[in-house]
């Protein structure tokens, strides 16, 4: 096998949001990643991701949720022998509504990108990582709580969240360091407006405000911190960090009662 020469960084989801805010941060602050690949579906915001970076990026145009997008995934970093040096997952969307508003192919392709894909690209790209690279698995402060009006997003978070915290045990004898990043709402993404879209104008769940939200660019860098830290979590800002402290004390079904008093 050809010695793996050149350290990468592999970004899903970085079209926009904070796929598109890693690539920037990691470009500015990762000395020793020598590439960044730019995962995601739209390949004109890919393109004008890569044009505002100086590192040298390679374009991956794709779909995750298909298996054989995720096979021409492996046979590329196959084929260049890289070595993953940072494996960003940030693939992933929302929406919010009940089960009413939210049908069950937009349920189904959470499921898919959310977990799925998450898992399937952590796992072939495991082969190309060594000794001390990191993963990032973005999660969110939604995994820590059952969460009506977004019942299927919370729920594939919590999937997430798990899955990280396992595999970070996992690799331990690899030294290889995983992170579960949780923000709450940010308010600078696509995120919100575009989990909002279902929003039924009748009697369906509707989260109506989003208060004390995060910026996308502290919550990268506080994310990068953590990684290069070796931490298992980054909740960057307060509200994220007191719901990972404080839910696990209070009884579920008090704190689900509050949380309906907030939504239609």
């Amino acid at each position: 096998m050809r010695r793996r020469t050149k350290r990468i960084a592999l970004i899903t989801g970085a079209s926009s949001g904070l796929g598109a805010e890693f690539a920037r941060q990691i470009d500015q602050s990762e000395e020793r990643i020598d590439e960044i690949w730019l995962l995601a579906r739209r390949e004109d915001r890919l393109r004008e991701v890569a044009q505002s970076l100086k590192k040298a990026c390679r374009l991956v145009p794709m779909d995750l949720t298909k298996e054989e997008n995720l096979d021409a995934l492996e046979m590329m970093l196959a084929a260049d022998q890289v070595r993953i040096g940072l494996l960003i997952n940030c693939a992933g969307f929302g929406k919010i509504g009940s089960y009413a508003s939210v049908d069950r192919h937009q349920a189904a392709r959470m499921i898919d990108l959310n977990c799925k894909a998450a898992v399937a690209v952590s796992q072939l790209a495991l082969d190309f990582m060594e000794e001390g690279d990191r993963i990032l698995e973005i999660v969110s402060a939604s995994a820590f709580l059952p969460l009506p009006g977004l019942n299927v997003y919370a729920a594939s978070k919590a999937f997430l969240y798990a899955y990280a915290r396992a595999l970070r045990k996992e690799l331990e004898p690899r030294h290889i360091a995983v992170t579960a990043v949780c923000p709450y709402w940010i308010k600078d993404t696509e995120f919100i407006d575009g989990a909002k879209s279902t929003e039924s104008q009748d009697s369906d769940l509707v989260i109506r405000s989003f208060p004390m939200s995060s910026r996308a660019r502290k919550v990268v860098r506080d994310a990068l911190w953590a990684s290069r830290k070796g931490l298992a979590l980054s909740c960057s800002g307060l509200p994220a960090t007191m719901m990972h402290l404080l839910l696990p004390l209070l009884p579920t079904e008090a704190v689900l009662d509050l949380w309906m008093k907030t939504v239609k």
